[in-house]
């Protein structure tokens, strides 16, 4: 049996480090594999992207768009994800649904800004769902189960 002081990687699986600047035998010596003269040469270089003073490409190409900093990102769950737990007994059709029983039945890894319920799939059980909004078709279905739908979206953000 291998001790662990013994152990030691697979003979050829590693290479010793290049040590640049150590005397002309090394065949790295002298200038260190750096060439003659100039900036790159030297230590503290920081050209990566500069272009001679010429306008750099990172600037010279078109900017397009927006990234809004206060979008909110919601976690979808679809009705055949609902109906598929359900059928599994992690989710229990006859309590209150909402984000946090979603995340504790591994329905969603996370809330995030809230719960949006979609519409693909069908949905057989009747359930009571809190959610922060839910599509129309979503909506429907849930009603023609024989379910509720309650959204916690703001009025303003329910009309977009």
């Amino acid at each position: 049996m291998t001790k662990l002081n013994e152990l030691s990687p697979r003979p050829g699986s590693t290479k010793n480090r290049m040590r640049v600047g150590r005397g002309p035998g090394s065949g790295k010596g002298k200038t260190g594999g750096r060439g003659v003269k100039g900036q790159k040469s030297r230590t503290g270089v920081s050209i990566a992207g500069f272009e001679g003073g010429q306008m750099p490409l990172h600037m010279r190409m078109p900017k397009r768009g927006f990234n809004n900093p206060f979008a909110k990102e919601f976690a979808e769950v679809n009705l055949w994800r609902l109906e598929q737990a359900i059928a599994a007994g992690k989710l229990d059709a006859k309590k209150a649904i909402d984000g946090a029983a979603l995340v504790a039945a591994g329905v969603l890894r996370r809330e995030k800004d809230g719960v949006k319920l979609l519409g693909k799939g069908e949905l057989k059980s009747k359930i009571d769902i809190t959610v922060h909004s839910a599509s129309a078709s979503a909506k429907a279905a849930v009603e023609k189960a024989g379910g509720k739908v309650t959204t916690t979206a703001p009025a303003a953000e329910a009309a977009e």
